[in-house]
């Protein structure tokens, strides 16, 4: 990598534009970048960084940032940018970047932000012409990244040596070398491997404790069904132990022994409580019928001494049932007796209650009844046509009626409408009225609506046009006051800043300590360090009176921006509103609403007034057309009301020759119908009596007869002997149940072991069943036992089988956790397989700070003149990391010493060779990236002459090869050695650039 060109533009302390050519620089192989404390020498390798890399070095990265970079010093509307010209890797390329910035609005008051903006370019040498690559931060970044094969980090270490950082590293524990060697070699590959190796581990170990805990879970288990009385101790092992699955299968086992044991025990005692309880049993069912027979055969002899007392009364039932069966012969002539007298009863009062309703004169034999019954009828049917005349009569009646009803109401139509007919002409020429000045009104409201909205406008411009007036007035004012402000801030502190500037040498005596390099020069010796003189201005007091300037700075420009927001609202305003006073405006806007709100008002009503003219004409064209019509109806009512009266002066004259000596037709036509109905019932009634009387008198005869053939003297006593079917039953039932049960006692008391059970002592079945229900306890009690045995052995079995293949799954599990467990703790460095407790990540690194150390003695034996060598130790200091320890030999005394113990010059040539050695093995471990510029940090005060000049040599065989390389000090000998020169001078404006010694 070479760089040719750098242009720096408002960045940094860089308030100009300015321009560094590298060629010429380079012409002469080494050249000084030198200028007084605070000029920018840094800045300048900070302009290359962010260029490459689009921020800054270390620390420097997170403070200055975006709108940071630009320069305080800067023209108000001039933007920082870099812009470097290099070539890598054979390719000639430019990149310009520009950071965010805050600038000045164009039209406006206040400030915006602009984007950071990114450019690549790469020069065609075919053409002499460059082309552009892209405009993208991210596409640019990895495109640098890619050809210079160096990360940031990389770069600021390689090829802008830091000499403070590396006399640092020098110095330091091997903790802190790992974490720069870290960042430079990127081994964070080695530490993801150490990291995934531990979390293998822990996953493993996850897996092996969760099944050792399902093993523990199932042993617990196997503890509840087993109990208590097995006797073998349970293991004590937590999850992740070794052994505990042989333990838990163990205790498995033996537990699974002790339950058979029990299981056969209980197999024992429930065989012969089985027997037992058998015995028992048959015992029992003995005493029981023994005592069943017993009792059963004092039971019969009780039944056969009640059947003998109760002899005489079956006798009698007997003989009841004979006479009954005799009797039965009768029972239908007995029955046909009865039915003729009842029905004969019945006849006589029906005929008693008709007689009963007739009139006295109607008292004859029933054949002349009937007689008289067909003469009423025959009068009614004679009385038909009269009630059709009637019924006719009472609607010519109603017809009338409602003809006088509509006479009444037309006449009462016509008299309204003739009244209503002469007030139209008068109302219609009134509603035609209203409606002229109802739609004048209206127009005049549109009209003055029309000069009231404008009115309004003009009326609110004017006010808001007086407001905005005492608003410019007061924004105008503290516009004013805040620039004035802004302006004493920034005179103070710049005043301040120029002070603190004159006596930065005392500020900067205060933090210096014996034995430790100065900041500035490196040396460790400070024999006359400046002291701080009355009214010294420190760095708080500074910022301090920098951020009141920001702050006035940035009150002013709020205060602009006010301003001009209120001025234009004013422009708007007047020019909305003219000259024209309010209250003027006010008086018309009033005037011009009185006369809207009086012509609306008036307006409103023509709808209304339509409405009812049209009503008014639909209402005139009804009452002609109701007049006509009532005329119409009048005419023809006289005619029908002529004919109604004829038709019913005829119907008069036939209705009162068929009422007779009656109210009316119905009337009389109901006595006919209610004497016809009585005589009917009357005949009817007395021919039925006349025939029931015939018919019980043939029934009689046939009983007797029937009673002398059944073999009874009189009807009266074969009546007596008829039994009806309940008593029958229940006596035919008692019969049949006492030759039953005669049968029944005799054939049981035959029973040849019922006699014997008789003949034996009485049998005591409470005490059989008492021993059968002590052996039925005994037996569910063994039974009991058995089955629990049972089940706990089954329940153990399936447990230790899910043991078992819990204890098979967790064997390979278990041996791979001890392999990963055992390359983590080789990997960690906390094996004891790992003799020196070395990490991977310390183990990579350890060889290469080896190179690291092997490149750097080439140059440190020269600069030394040969005395000193840098080498690597692999020994553990302390607690601390081992295998990145750093000793020095010195070929003097032929010893090894911690490079803590050299002195302040010899710690800067060994850390510039240190650096130079790092740069080395950085540049191949990248792929070989040439590096043809390079810049060395400070730290030359530190420097004898004679070692000045050793260093310097070194430093001159860099060139070999058509190399670089830029001295970054402020030593005033240097400038004295080396004769190209890049000055970077300071000033109240900024920094400045002078370019020494390149004959150009």
């Amino acid at each position: 990598m070479r760089l040719h060109r750098l242009g720096i533009t408002a960045f940094g302390p860089f308030g100009g534009a300015h321009e560094i050519d590298f060629d010429a620089l380079s012409a002469a192989g080494l050249f000084l970048l030198h200028g007084p404390t605070g000029a920018g020498k840094t800045s300048v390798l900070d302009a290359v960084c962010y260029a490459l890399y689009g921020s800054l070095p270390g620390e420097r990265a997170t403070g200055a940032q975006g709108t940071g970079l630009r320069s305080d010093h800067a023209a108000p509307h001039a933007r920082a940018e870099v812009v470097l010209d290099l070539t890598v890797a054979g390719r000639r390329l430019e990149v310009t970047r520009q950071p965010a910035w805050e600038r000045p609005k164009k039209r406006a008051a206040g400030t915006t932000v602009d984007k950071a903006q990114t450019w690549l370019r790469e020069y065609d040498p075919a053409t002499g012409t460059w082309r552009d690559l892209s405009r993208s931060h991210q596409e640019t970044g990895e495109e640098i990244t890619q050809l210079l094969g160096m990360s940031k980090e990389q770069f600021c270490q390689v090829v802008l040596l830091p000499q403070g950082d590396f006399a640092r590293f020098l110095r330091a524990d091997a903790e802190a070398r790992g974490r720069l060697l870290g960042r430079l070699f990127d081994t964070r590959r080695f530490a993801a491997v150490e990291q995934h190796l531990a979390e293998l581990r822990r996953a493993a170990a996850d897996r092996v404790q969760e099944g050792d805990r399902v093993l523990l879970a199932a042993l617990q288990r196997m503890r509840q069904v087993a109990g208590e009385a097995t006797g073998v101790p349970v293991p004590e092992a937590e999850p992740g132990e070794p052994g505990l699955a042989a333990d838990v299968l163990g205790w498995a086992a033996t537990a699974r022994a002790d339950l058979r044991e029990r299981r056969t025990v209980a197999r024992l005692a429930l065989t012969a409580a089985e027997q037992e309880q058998t015995t028992a049993r048959r015992a029992l069912d003995e005493a029981r019928e023994l005592h069943r027979l017993q009792q059963r055969a004092g039971q019969l002899h009780a039944r056969r001494e009640r059947l003998a007392a109760t002899a005489e009364a079956h006798e009698e039932r007997l003989t009841r049932l004979a006479h009954a069966r005799k009797a039965a012969a009768v029972q239908g002539a007995l029955d046909l007796r009865h039915a003729a007298e009842r029905a004969h009863a019945r006849a006589r009062r029906a005929e008693e209650a008709a007689r009963a309703a007739l009139p006295a004169e109607h008292t004859v034999p029933a054949s002349r009844l009937a007689a008289l019954a067909r003469t009423a009828v025959e009068e009614l049917g004679a009385l038909a046509s009269a009630r059709r005349a009637e019924r006719r009569h009472a609607e010519l009646t109603g017809e009338l009626d409602r003809v006088d009803r509509d006479e009444h109401a037309d006449e009462t139509l016509l008299a309204e409408t003739a009244e209503w007919l002469e007030r139209w002409d008068t109302a219609r020429s009134g509603l035609q009225r209203e409606e002229t000045e109802a739609r004048d009104a209206a127009a005049d409201a549109d009209r003055l609506a029309a000069l009231l909205g404008p009115a309004r406008e003009r009326l609110a411009a004017a006010r808001r046009r007086d407001t905005l007036a005492a608003d410019a007035d007061r924004a105008r004012a503290a516009a004013l006051t805040a620039r004035e402000e802004a302006t004493a801030a920034q005179r103070h502190w710049l005043e301040l800043k120029e002070t603190r500037l004159a006596h930065i040498a005392a500020e900067l005596a205060d933090r210096l300590t014996d034995g430790e390099p100065c900041e500035v020069c490196g040396a460790t010796a400070h024999p006359h360090p400046a002291t701080r003189a009355d009214g010294h201005v420190d760095q708080r007091a500074e910022d301090a009176a920098h951020a009141a300037y920001r702050r006035s700075d940035a009150g002013r420009a709020e205060a602009e921006r006010a301003l001009g927001v209120v001025r234009e609202e004013l422009a708007a305003a007047t020019a909305a509103a003219t000259t024209a006073e309010v209250a003027g405006l006010a008086a018309e806007a009033a005037r011009l609403a009185g006369e809207y709100e009086r012509a609306r008002a008036a307006a409103e009503g023509l709808h209304a007034v339509r409405h009812r003219l049209d009503a008014a004409g639909r209402e005139h064209e009804r009452r002609l057309a109701e007049r006509h019509a009532a005329e119409r109806r009048a005419a023809a009512r006289a005619t029908l009301r002529d004919s109604l009266v004829r038709e019913q002066a005829t119907l008069d004259e036939e209705l009162a020759q068929a009422r007779g000596g009656a109210t009316g037709v119905a009337a009389r036509a109901r006595q006919l119908e209610e004497r016809a109905a009585l005589l009917t019932e009357a005949a009817e009634a007395s021919r039925a009596a006349e025939e029931s009387a015939g018919r019980l008198k043939e029934a009689d005869a046939r009983l007797a007869d029937a009673a002398y053939r059944a073999g009874f003297d009189t009807p009266e006593q074969a009546a007596a002997a008829v039994l009806d079917d309940a008593d029958h039953r229940e006596l035919q039932h008692a019969v049949d149940a006492r030759r039953l049960e005669e049968a029944e006692v005799r054939s049981a008391l035959a029973d040849p072991a019922t006699a014997d059970a008789a003949a034996l002592p009485p049998a005591d079945p409470d005490a059989a069943t008492d021993r059968a229900r002590r052996a039925d306890l005994r037996l569910r009690a063994a039974a009991a036992t058995d089955e629990a045995a049972g089940r706990d052995t089954a329940a153990l079995d399936a447990l230790s089988r899910q043991a078992t293949a819990e204890a098979r799954r967790l064997g390979p599990l278990r041996a791979q956790y001890e392999r990963v467990a055992r390359l983590a703790q080789l990997a960690a460095g906390t094996s004891t397989e790992n003799e020196r407790r070395m990490r991977l990540e310390s183990y990579v690194l350890a060889a290469r700070l080896e190179q690291v150390a092997a490149a750097a003695t080439v140059r440190l034996h020269r600069m030394s003149g040969g005395r000193y060598t840098l080498v690597h130790t692999a020994d553990r200091s302390g607690r601390g990391r081992s295998g990145l320890g750093l000793r020095v030999v010195d070929a003097w005394t032929g010893r090894e010493r911690d490079t803590a113990t050299l002195s302040g010059g010899e710690t800067f040539f060994a850390s510039l060779a240190l650096a130079l050695g790092l740069a080395d093995v950085v540049t191949d471990e990248a792929g070989g990236v040439r590096l043809d510029t390079l810049f060395i940090d400070e730290g030359f005060g530190s420097l004898d002459d004679q070692t000045l000049d050793d260093v310097l040599d070194v430093l001159d065989t860099l060139r070999e090869r058509d190399r670089s390389v830029g001295i970054v000090s402020h030593v005033a000998d240097l400038r004295r050695r080396v004769h190209t020169q890049l000055e970077v001078v300071k000033g109240r404006d900024g920094s400045a650039l002078r370019v020494h010694g390149t004959g150009g």
